[in-house]
């Protein structure tokens, strides 16, 4: 995922995308490409609004078995 800042562009709105993903993704002009667009946010208003069953340590405690 890549961070891109939003342009104007004439009358539009639009991104830049950088060369290093030009040449991953080997875009072309006039192609199509699907875009997933999150808007950059404060995430401190996330934290502790999720409501989970099991505690959070036993789900890390779970997810840290793997790694002993």
């Amino acid at each position: 995922m890549s961070e891109l800042k939003v342009r104007k562009i004439g009358n539009s709105l639009g991104v830049i995308f950088p060369i290093e993903m030009v040449r991953e993704k080997n875009l072309k002009v006039n192609e199509r490409v699907f875009v997933n667009v999150a808007k950059k946010g404060d995430l401190s208003k996330l934290f502790g609004t999720l409501k989970f069953k099991e505690s959070s340590q036993k789900i890390k405690d779970e997810m840290r078995k793997g790694w002993d």
